[in-house]
């Protein structure tokens, strides 16, 4: 007698982390585990018995057709192999796993009463090819394209991502359902920069059935007009003076390369005695009368651009007057410098003369006191000892 697992067993079995069984309250001894295997590899089928009594094992498949019975194998399809028969376990191999062998395989122990339990077989199948189409071969800065990667025939659905360079974009994926499998395709809307040109659009899948990166590329191509630059050959010094010889150098990059590089004297004619030379303007015994803006033109199919250098003709002595004023200014400030010196010392000599001589004039206008007996008498000593003063100067005289 053959009785089948119920669903609400199965949840049970599969809530408490154990493999679908038929009566796993009721003593139940007889268990298997969900292989999931990807195409073209093999698949193992494994029943196992808890407490065995010697009962009999088989394995069916899909169809309920006996698979092995015991160690012997009525099915004619050699691509199931016996790895291992004993009264507790039945372990058969499936080499070669394809779509078609998905599904229920069942294990039977014929006990009393009989138990069943099976094992769903999940086949995975990465996707079969793998395609990135770029809307325009050639696109120009600024302009928005349509890119697409399309993941054909996968088990499940494939997930796409795209990747500009080492930056990750989001796309918007569609997926498609044929006969049990999947193809997704993912579109990306890109608005492309001069900056891209050369920059590789990735399309990245990701499987169960993929180990590592599977992935397809396209390189952008960008146009852009040219980036127009002009450096100055000479004079080395960057000084143009009088007299003086002045070249400059126009670079220009774009895609595609400019053909035509030009030279012109904005808002006045270029003067005579200016040589062109491709992308180079020379100029010769400079003089005021050059002065101006001199313009430099590029152009491509997709736009011109221009850079501008200023000339300014200095007198033939401009450098030479700029060296000498600041050997001047530096002479003028070392002399400044020794004569504030000189006078913070002298005032320093002055200072300690006076406070010298103030001392002793307070001294010698104090020797009256000395021997006074009260204040009065020192006033009439002091007084008096003026008065002596001024007596001897009149004898001397």
């Amino acid at each position: 007698m053959v009785v089948s697992p119920s669903l609400h067993v199965c949840r049970a079995a599969v809530g408490k982390g154990l493999p679908c069984n038929k009566n796993l309250g009721d003593g139940q001894n007889l268990f298997t585990k969900d292989v999931t295997v990807i195409e073209g590899e093999v698949a193992t089928i494994s029943c196992q018995v808890n407490k065995s009594d010697d009962s009999v094992i088989q394995l069916l498949n899909p169809n309920r057709q006996t698979i092995y019975f015991k160690d012997f194998r009525p099915l004619k399809d050699s691509r199931f192999q016996l790895l291992n028969f004993s009264s507790s376990e039945l372990k058969v191999s499936l080499t070669n796993v394809s779509i078609s062998d998905e599904g229920r395989y069942f294990c039977q122990l014929y006990t009393d009463p009989p138990q069943e339990s099976y094992t769903t077989i999940t086949v995975l199948v990465p996707p079969r090819n793998l395609m990135i189409d770029i809307q325009k071969d050639t696109a120009v800065e600024g302009e928005e394209i349509e890119v697409n990667c399309t993941a054909m025939a996968s088990k499940p659905a494939t997930t796409i991502r795209w990747f500009k360079g080492n930056k990750e974009l989001k796309g918007k994926s569609e997926v498609e359902e044929w006969s049990d499998m999947y193809t997704v395709t993912s579109q990306l809307m890109l608005k492309v920069h001069k900056e891209d040109d050369g920059v590789p659009v990735i399309c990245q899948v990701e499987h169960p059935a993929v180990t590592g990166n599977l992935q397809t590329q396209r390189y952008l191509e960008v146009q852009y007009k040219p980036q127009v630059h002009i450096q100055m050959t000479y004079p080395l010094q960057g000084l143009t003076r009088e007299g003086d010889a002045l070249e400059l150098t126009c670079e220009a990059i774009g895609k595609p390369q400019p053909v035509m590089v030009t030279w012109v004297r904005v808002d006045d004619e270029m003067p005579q005695h200016a040589v062109l030379s491709g992308p180079n303007l020379f100029i010769n015994n400079l003089n005021k009368t050059d002065n101006g803006t001199y313009r430099c033109e590029a152009s491509n199919i997709v736009g011109k651009a221009h850079s501008d250098y200023m000339l300014y003709v200095y007198d033939s002595r401009a450098g030479e007057e700029g060296t000498i004023g600041a050997v001047d200014h530096a002479v003028i400030g070392g002399v400044v410098a020794v004569v504030v010196f000189a006078m913070l010392c002298l005032l320093i000599i002055l200072g300690r003369y006076f406070a010298r001589h103030k001392g002793t004039y307070f001294t010698h206008e104090a020797k009256g006191a000395d021997d006074a007996a009260d204040a009065d008498t020192a006033i009439i000593n002091a007084e008096g000892g003026q008065n002596n003063s001024e007596e001897k100067k009149e004898y001397f005289i």
